[in-house]
């Protein structure tokens, strides 16, 4: 399992991912599942993937290779705008899943694969997708200015009540930092090391980009100061009016 979080604002994009793909007593594997595709002074595209390592795995070589390849053939270099970087993610899904999913199916495995993929191209806005297994896709809104991929139901309350299209994006990096605190300490199978980008409107090339391990002084704070916070805010809150017995 892991948690991805895209933000999208009016000041760009804040991407968090962690990386453990596998948690037990004997193993703990971590992939990093954030990738970046760009070209300074025209466009940066963001991808962070969930789901079955093998299948994000060939989804990402495939996008790169189209990158790479010195033909026509459509890529993440070459599309228009981000809705057609969308439409040729969700083609690369499909082509997978027409190549494996029979052969995965006979083993058991489900075809289980989710992706966030938000950037900007010159003469566009920056925008936001969530991309399913099947290929599907949507796209942020100013109502729903965020999307979130595996692990998401621990990190969800935090966005909910903080992130406006308004928000800086030092707010909204806080803020997904904080998500992600909630969700590693409810979920073992979420973990560090986590992978911080961001992309500022109108910059067309990649702002900050942040590997945060266990030594990372600003993330340990936040972790510190969040659970002392909300520990003194739920002493603070009035009990209910005494409980008879039942």
């Amino acid at each position: 399992m892991t948690y991805c979080v895209g933000m999208l604002v009016d000041a760009g994009l804040v991407f968090l991912s962690d990386s453990r793909t596998n948690a037990g007593v004997d193993q703990i594997s971590t992939f990093r599942k954030t990738a970046v595709f760009g070209r300074d002074g025209e466009r940066v595209l963001v991808l962070m993937s969930a789901g079955n390592l093998a299948i994000t795995q060939a989804a990402l070589s495939m996008l790169r290779e189209a990158v790479a390849a010195s033909d026509s053939r459509v890529s993440l270099a070459t599309v228009p705008n981000l809705f057609e970087a969308a439409r040729h993610v969700g083609e690369t899904l499909r082509e997978i899943r027409r190549r494996d999913a029979e052969a995965l199916q006979a083993f058991g495995v489900e075809f289980n694969a989710a992706l966030i993929l938000g950037g900007q191209i010159r003469g566009e806005p920056p925008r936001l997708f969530n991309i399913y297994a099947a290929g599907n896709f949507i796209e942020a809104t100013p109502e729903t200015s965020y999307f979130q991929i595996g692990e998401s139901k621990y990190g969800k309350p935090i966005i909910d009540r903080v992130l406006q299209r308004t928000t800086t994006l030092e707010e909204a990096a806080k803020c997904a930092l904080i998500s992600m605190d909630s969700t590693l300490r409810s979920n073992l199978s979420v973990g560090l090391p986590l992978d911080l980008t961001v992309v500022h409107t109108d910059a067309y090339k990649l702002g900050e980009q942040r590997h945060i391990d266990g030594n990372d002084g600003y993330f340990a704070m936040i972790q510190s100061r969040w659970g002392g916070a909300l520990r003194a805010t739920f002493d603070e809150l009035p009990n209910p009016s005494p409980l008879g017995e039942g």
